[in-house]
């Protein structure tokens, strides 16, 4: 299988540098990579000129193409029309040596596959257990984490998911992707993190990731993904690791994100359930509601005071604006 490389970056020259110097150690390269760059400046331009990257095609973009699902818009449209495979990565990842290598052949393993998502390794502390799980731990296929304080907090109020990880129950608010162990096999799922991603390029054809999602696009990957469940199957290859160094910048203020959590949350679990019963809609609002009284503690006893003050009025404004506004399907 032939397959493409796009990075979508902004304001990260250091930071895609990184990544494409973990592209090139790759036992697998890719048959073309496009770097589609949205920034203001010309540092990441400069810096992508110097670099010796093989196959490597970069475009600037203009300011109304700008934004994540714009500039990945874009750059499917500068693939070469015989590539069967597109990946996407964010400009803050590193990947290791295998990981096209493990990603590709998950094509293979699952021909039904039309998007598999590679895995995040450096988030979450697991061990191998063969003892009973902890009320305050989460236990899959021999492995366990901790629960961290939200979700234990929610496990208290019956407001955790009771679907398995990658799988948006009714009233969304699902196990994310870091909740797959490491142990190397491969998952079936409905939705995966954007900036780890592939999919064939036949769904590309028939899907393109939404301009609702402006600028930073928090959650577009999963609006993105629960329209692509609809066409196939997707799968995520817990072997195709990587690391993510969370480069702050390019990231929205804090307010403006914290508006996105409840906007965008919002918009995605519609997507998946345009009419939710009402004991869904509660436990949405319930978990929307707990989790604002969560980040406003944050504030008050966390070493970023400020921006967590900061995300909860955003969030608190995101959730008046669905009664007042609320996104249109």
């Amino acid at each position: 299988m032939k397959f493409s490389l796009i990075i979508c970056t902004y304001q990260r020259p250091q930071a895609l540098l990184k990544l494409l110097n973990s592209v090139l150690q790759q036992y697998l390269y890719p048959d073309e990579v496009l770097i589609i760059d949205g920034s203001k400046d010309d540092l990441t331009k400069n810096a992508v000129e110097k670099f010796s990257l093989r196959n490597g095609k970069y475009f600037k973009v203009s300011e109304s193409e700008r934004g994540l699902t714009k500039q990945r818009n874009s750059g499917i449209a500068k693939s070469a029309k015989d590539i069967d495979i597109i990946c996407f990565l964010d400009d803050d990842t590193v990947l290791e040596p295998n990981y096209f290598e493990n990603l590709i052949a998950t094509y293979k393993d699952f021909p039904n596959a039309v998007g598999v998502g590679g895995y995040i390794k450096n988030e979450v502390e697991w061990r191998r257990s063969k003892e009973p799980v902890k009320f305050d731990e989460f236990k899959m296929d021999g492995w366990v984490r901790k629960l961290g304080s939200r979700n234990l907090l929610r496990k208290r109020l019956n407001l955790l998911s009771d679907q398995p990880p990658g799988i948006m129950p009714g009233f969304s608010h699902g196990l994310s992707i870091n909740f797959l162990p490491p142990s190397g096999k491969t998952y079936p799922v409905e939705f995966f993190m954007g900036g780890v991603a592939s999919y064939k390029r036949e769904l590309l054809e028939q899907l393109s990731f939404s301009n609702y999602f402006e600028g930073y696009g928090l959650y577009e990957d999963m609006d993105f993904c629960l329209r692509a469940s609809r066409k196939g199957q997707l799968y995520v290859n817990t072997a195709a690791q990587l690391k993510h160094e969370h480069d702050e910048s390019g990231r929205p203020n804090r307010f403006k994100y914290g508006k996105m959590v409840l906007r965008n949350g919002w918009y995605v679990w519609r997507i998946k359930y345009p009419k939710p019963s009402f004991k869904n809609r509660l436990k949405w609002h319930g978990t929307a509601f707990l989790l604002t009284l969560v980040r406003l503690g944050n504030s008050l006893n966390s070493a970023e005071r400020e921006q967590a003050f900061s995300e909860t009025l955003g969030r608190i404004a995101g959730w008046w604006s669905l009664i007042l506004n609320k996104p249109k399907i």
